[in-house]
C-alpha cells in the first residue's frame, strides 16, 4: 500500500505543477493579448506616384511598410501603431495630389503623410496640411523654394537641392571651368535650383551665361531645337536638372545631334543620378561620360541586409516586375518612416483644447516630436534642424561608363571641395579633359576698330606689308587688349580693322571712328580714345587704363634769377629786416645783463655798443670770445643761438636750390590771356581738342594741327606757334 500511496502523491503533485504553468503561461498570452489590444492606431498617410514607368511608387511604398513592420518588431512594447493608407497621385497630377490629401485628411483622418513625389506637388500640399495641423514628411520632393514657405508643418527627409549645387561647384573649380548652362525643367523643381546655382557658381569664378528651360511636356523636336541653339554657343558645359522622365530623351537627342562628343561636359544632378539603374542600356549608351552627383549612401551591414529583405518582398508582393531597383529616395522614405513612428510614439496627445472639424488635434505635438527626433537610420545619424530640414550630408561624384556609374570622387560638407578626384571618361575623348569652350562654326568673328595715324605710334600703330598687303596693328592699347582676351574663361575671336581709307590714310576724326560702334559697322573700338560726354552717349566705355586729360605745354621764359644779387632772394625783405633788428636787440640785452659785473662790456660807451653788436653778429659763426658771468644771459644766448641756427640752415638749403635747380616760368598760364592776344594754338589732328578749342572761342584760322612728335616740336621753332599746344 504504501508504494502505490506514493505514485499517487506523485501524480498530484506533477498535476498542480502543471496547472501552475499552464496559468502562468495563459497569463503571459493574456497580457501580450491586452498590450497588443491597448495599443492605439495612428494613421498615416503614404501620397506616391504609383504609374511611373520605373516603378519608384512601388518601390517607395514597399520600404515605408516594411520600415512600419520592421520599427514595432524592434519595439513591441511601444503603445502606439502606425497605420499606413497609402494613395496613388498618377504621373505627377497636382490636382490629383491634392484631392488625395484631402481624402486622407477628412476622411481617414490620417495625423501625417508621407510624401509626395515632388517638389510641384509638395508646393500644393504643404498649405494644406498647414490648415489642417498635418504634418507633411517628404522624403523626395528637394526643390529649395519648398524651405521658404516657411510651414511649420513640412518636413524635408531628404537633401535640399541647395546641398547639391556645392558639389557641383566643387567640380568646376577641380577642372577649372568658368562657364556653365543649366538644362532645367521648367517647373518647381527645375526653377528651384537656379538661384543656389548660380551662387554656388559665383564663389567659384564661373558663370551662367544662358538658361535653357525645357517644358515638361516638350516634343523630342523641341528639345532638338533647344539642343541646336545651345550648339551655337561657346560655353560646352552643361549641368542638366531634370525629371527621370524627361533626362533619358534629353540625352538619346543629344547623342543623336552630336552633343555627347569630345569638348562636352555633361553633370546631371541627384534628379537623374539615383535613377541611373533604372534607365534603359539604350539610354545610358547616350550618357557615355556624364558626370553626376547623388547622396553618398553608406555601405553598411544595415544597408546591405535591408536591401536583401527588401528584394525579397518586393519579389514576393510585385512578381510582376522584374527590373525595379532601390535608390537613395527609398532608403530615404525607409528613415522617414521610422522617424515617423518614434515621433508618434513620443508625442503627447492634447485633448484639452477645442479644435474646428478637419483639424488634427495632434498636429502641433508631432510636429514638435519630430523636430526632436534622432537615431541611426540607413542613411546615418537622422536629425532635422529647427527649419524642418535635414542636416546636409556627403555627396558622391559619379561617372557613366557602360552599363553603370562609377564613383570618382566624394564631396562632404564642410569642406565645400571635392576630394581628389579619379580617372573620369569624357564624352567622345576619354583621355582628355574638356576645355568648357569652343568656338562654334557658325559664329562670327568680332570686328575690332583701330584709330590710323602718321604719329604717336606708341599706343596704335598699323602697318601694311606691301607684299603681302597683310596689316599688322601694335601699340601699347594693343597688348592691353590682347592680355585681357587672353583672361576670358572663352574664346574670343576677332579681328582688327583699321579705319582708313583705300588709300591707307585716316578716315576720319576719333568721333567718327566711335560713331561707327554705335552705327553697328564696327562691334568695338581700341585706341587711344578719351571719355568724353557726348562719345559716352552712344557707346559704352571700360574702365581706363591710362590717365587722361587736357594740358596746355608753353614756352618757358628766360630764367633771370642768377645775378649779382641772388644771395639776398633766399629769404623776403621782411624776414632781412627782422633778423637784423633781432642782432641789434641781442646786443642790447647782452649788454644790460653785463655791462655792470664783466669787465669785457665795460669800457667807453663806444666800445660797449662795437662789444655787444659784435658779441651778437659773432653767433652765426658761434665765434664769440666774450665770457658771460650771468646765468641769465647764458639762457638768452642760447636760445638765440638755436634760432640763429635754424636761420642758417634755411638760407643755406633754399640759396643752394636757387642755384642747382632749374626754375621754370611759363609764358602764360590762362586760357583767356591766349584768347586776349590773339595767340596761334596746336592741337593733335583728329582729337577732341580742336572741338574744345572752338567751343572756348578760339577761331579756325588761329588753331595749327600737328600729327607727329616732328610736327609738334616744329610748331615752336618756326614761331609759328606762339601760344601754346
Amino acid at each position: 500500500m504504501a508504494p502505490e500511496t506514493g505514485r499517487r502523491r506523485g501524480w498530484f503533485r506533477f498535476f498542480v505543477a502543471t496547472l501552475f504553468a499552464a496559468a502562468a503561461v495563459a497569463g503571459q498570452i493574456s497580457s501580450g493579448t491586452n498590450n497588443t489590444t491597448a495599443a492605439v492606431a495612428v494613421n498615416v498617410g503614404v501620397i506616391v506616384d504609383m504609374d511611373r514607368a520605373d516603378f519608384a511608387g512601388q518601390v517607395w511604398l514597399s520600404c515605408v511598410e516594411m520600415a512600419v513592420s520592421e520599427f514595432y518588431g524592434s519595439h513591441p512594447n511601444y503603445t502606439t501603431r502606425v497605420v499606413i493608407t497609402a494613395r496613388d497621385s498618377r504621373r505627377d497630377d497636382v490636382v490629383q495630389a491634392a484631392a488625395s490629401a484631402l481624402d486622407l485628411i477628412k476622411n481617414v483622418q490620417v495625423q501625417a503623410i508621407l510624401g509626395p513625389d515632388t517638389s510641384m506637388q509638395a508646393n500644393f500640399l504643404i498649405p494644406l496640411g498647414e490648415k489642417a495641423h498635418v504634418p507633411i514628411v517628404s522624403f523626395s520632393a528637394t526643390s529649395p523654394t519648398l524651405a521658404s514657405i516657411g510651414s511649420p508643418y513640412f518636413f524635408r527627409a531628404t537633401q535640399n537641392d541647395s546641398t547639391q549645387v556645392n558639389a557641383v561647384a566643387a567640380i568646376f573649380k577641380a577642372f577649372g571651368w568658368r562657364q556653365a548652362v543649366p538644362i532645367y525643367v521648367d517647373d518647381a523643381f527645375g526653377q528651384g535650383i537656379i538661384p543656389s546655382l548660380v551662387d554656388s557658381l559665383e564663389a567659384v569664378d564661373a558663370r551662367i551665361p544662358y538658361r535653357s528651360a525645357i517644358s515638361p511636356s516638350a516634343t523630342d523636336d523641341q528639345i532638338g531645337e533647344e539642343l541646336y541653339k545651345l550648339m551655337t554657343m561657346q560655353t560646352r558645359v552643361f549641368i542638366v536638372h531634370v525629371s527621370p522622365d524627361l533626362g533619358p530623351r534629353l540625352f538619346v537627342k543629344a547623342k543623336e545631334v552630336g552633343m555627347m562628343s569630345a569638348g562636352y561636359v555633361w553633370i546631371i544632378t541627384d534628379g537623374l543620378t539615383v535613377f541611373l539603374p533604372s534607365f534603359h542600356p539604350s539610354v545610358l549608351r547616350s550618357m557615355q561620360g556624364v558626370l553626376g552627383v547623388k547622396p553618398h549612401v553608406p555601405q553598411t551591414q544595415a544597408v546591405l541586409n535591408f536591401t536583401t529583405r527588401w528584394r525579397r518582398k518586393f519579389q514576393r508582393d510585385h512578381p510582376e516586375i522584374l527590373d525595379a531597383n532601390l535608390n537613395s529616395y527609398g532608403l530615404r522614405a525607409y528613415d522617414a518612416t521610422w522617424a515617423l513612428a518614434m515621433a508618434v510614439e513620443n508625442f503627447e496627445s492634447d485633448k484639452t483644447k477645442k479644435y474646428m472639424v478637419g483639424v488634427s488635434r495632434n498636429g502641433q505635438n508631432l510636429a514638435s516630436a519630430l523636430l526632436g527626433t534622432s537615431f541611426r537610420g540607413l542613411f546615418g545619424g537622422f536629425a532635422l534642424e529647427a527649419d524642418g530640414q535635414l542636416r546636409a550630408s556627403a555627396y558622391e561624384v559619379v561617372n557613366v561608363n557602360g552599363n553603370a556609374d562609377r564613383v570618382v570622387g566624394y564631396w562632404t560638407p564642410p569642406p565645400a571641395v571635392a576630394s581628389q578626384l579619379g580617372t573620369v571618361i569624357w564624352p567622345g575623348d576619354p583621355g582628355a579633359v574638356p576645355k568648357g569652350f569652343e568656338i562654334p562654326m557658325s559664329g562670327k568673328k568680332l570686328r575690332i576698330g583701330v584709330p590710323v595715324k602718321p604719329g604717336f605710334r606708341e599706343f596704335v600703330s598699323v602697318s601694311t606689308d606691301p607684299e603681302t598687303n597683310e596689316t599688322t596693328v601694335t601699340g601699347y592699347c594693343m597688348d592691353v587688349f590682347e592680355a585681357v582676351v587672353k583672361t576670358l574663361p572663352y574664346a574670343l575671336p576677332f579681328e582688327y580693322v583699321p579705319f582708313a581709307k583705300p588709300n591707307g590714310e585716316s578716315n576720319g576724326s576719333y568721333n567718327d571712328l566711335v560713331n561707327q560702334v554705335f552705327l553697328g559697322n564696327l562691334d568695338a573700338v581700341v585706341g587711344d580714345i578719351t571719355i568724353i560726354a557726348n562719345r559716352s552717349n552712344y557707346v559704352d566705355f571700360t574702365l581706363p587704363y591710362t590717365e587722361s586729360g587736357v594740358s596746355m605745354v608753353v614756352p618757358v621764359r628766360p630764367d633771370g634769377s642768377k645775378n649779382a644779387w641772388s644771395f639776398l632772394k633766399p629769404l623776403t625783405w621782411d624776414l632781412w629786416v627782422t633778423t637784423f633788428l633781432f642782432f641789434l636787440f641781442i646786443g642790447f640785452v647782452v649788454w644790460v645783463l653785463e655791462h655792470r659785473i664783466s669787465k669785457d662790456f665795460r669800457g667807453p660807451p663806444s666800445h660797449q655798443a662795437g662789444t655787444s653788436l659784435w658779441f651778437s653778429f659773432s653767433t652765426m659763426a658761434f665765434a664769440q670770445r666774450q665770457n658771460l658771468v650771468s646765468n641769465l644771459t647764458r639762457t638768452v644766448v642760447i636760445i638765440w643761438c638755436f634760432v640763429v641756427l635754424i636761420i642758417i640752415q634755411s638760407y643755406t638749403a633754399s640759396f643752394t636750390s636757387l642755384l642747382t635747380v632749374q626754375r621754370l616760368r611759363p609764358t602764360v598760364t590762362d586760357m583767356s590771356e591766349l584768347l586776349r592776344k590773339g595767340e596761334f594754338v596746336g592741337y593733335q589732328e583728329g582729337t577732341f581738342v580742336v572741338g574744345l578749342l572752338n567751343s572756348m572761342g578760339f577761331s579756325g584760322d588761329k588753331l595749327v594741327s600737328y600729327n607727329s612728335i616732328e610736327g609738334f616740336d616744329s610748331l615752336f621753332q618756326a614761331r609759328e606757334n606762339r601760344g601754346c599746344v
